[in-house]
């Protein structure tokens, strides 16, 4: 299942560059991963300083 970005996230884009595949991407007021294109390697939950990001 992919990883999700809650409403925690603060935008600091930190996350966005971790991603292997690219499916992260700015949103609207905060960063989204594209289920369809996320492999669940976890990376960029590792990354985020707020704890925003978990496995949906």
């Amino acid at each position: 299942m992919a990883y999700v970005i809650t409403d925690q996230c603060i935008a600091c884009g930190s996350c966005e560059s971790q991603c292997p595949v690219g499916a992260i991407s700015m949103g609207d007021g905060k960063f989204e991963i594209n289920p369809d294109t996320c492999i669940d390697c976890g990376s960029c939950a590792g990354q985020c300083p707020v704890g925003a990001i978990e496995q949906g």
